[in-house]
């Protein structure tokens, strides 16, 4: 998206920055400048317009879950209802929104499962980065992360999560009240939202927003 909005802005120099909602929020909150802000989902954005640090927010895209698996287990777990049987699991922190989203899931999946789920957490980190790190380095067998995450990693076998249960999260953008450059923060978020930001969000798997899930699944 940088490439393509530097082509039609030749002399901008955009500079990103990438960590989990709650630090990234926690960073303006402490005086970070910058010019837009885009969160994974809509409470700690929320909580930034409640404070006044950013102008109205509008939601740009979706995403939803996916669990990956590593090549080793992949043949005994092929299904959710397979994935309690894994005997190291890796998730988000309760305070980053990947770690929210798979509270909701297990919670929908009934006590039991939620419970042999948590029964084998071996770590809870802070972004879904890295648990799709914690599993490609074989220190988990089963992550819960974005299926945009999955579909970065090739190499990881993924279970399929049914629609009526995957949480759909909602990733609100908005341009912050201290923006430096706010007439090129309008343009930039003008872009995320045009056809053509919108186009290469959807080739990277995210979910088109007129629809809940990706075609396919």
């Amino acid at each position: 998206m940088g490439e393509s909005f530097r082509r039609a802005h030749p002399n901008v120099e955009l500079a990103f920055h990438f960590a989990g909602s709650q630090e990234l929020r926690a960073q303006m909150e402490y005086g970070a400048v910058a010019d837009v802000f885009a969160s994974a989902d809509l409470h700690h954005m929320e909580r930034l317009a409640q404070q006044g640090y950013v102008h109205t927010p509008t939601i740009f895209t979706q995403n939803k879950l996916a669990v990956v698996v590593e090549k080793a287990s992949a043949p005994h777990i092929q299904t959710l209802a397979d994935v309690p049987s894994a005997s190291r699991i890796v998730v988000g922190i309760a305070e980053v929104p990947v770690g929210q989203y798979t509270l909701q899931l297990l919670t929908q999946m009934g006590e039991a499962f939620k419970t042999g789920i948590e029964a084998k957490i071996v770590s809870r980190e802070f972004s879904a980065k890295q648990i799709l790190a914690k599993v490609r380095m074989g220190e988990a067998q089963v992550g819960f992360v974005y299926w945009t995450d999955a579909l970065s990693a090739p190499e990881l076998a993924v279970v399929p999560i049914p629609d009526n249960l995957n949480p759909v999260a909602q990733y609100p953008i908005a341009i912050l009240r201290n923006s430096p450059h706010p007439l090129l923060a309008q343009a930039w978020v003008r872009f995320v939202l045009s056809e053509a930001g919108q186009s290469i969000l959807e080739s990277a798997g995210f979910v088109p927003l007129e629809a809940k899930h990706p075609t396919g699944n």
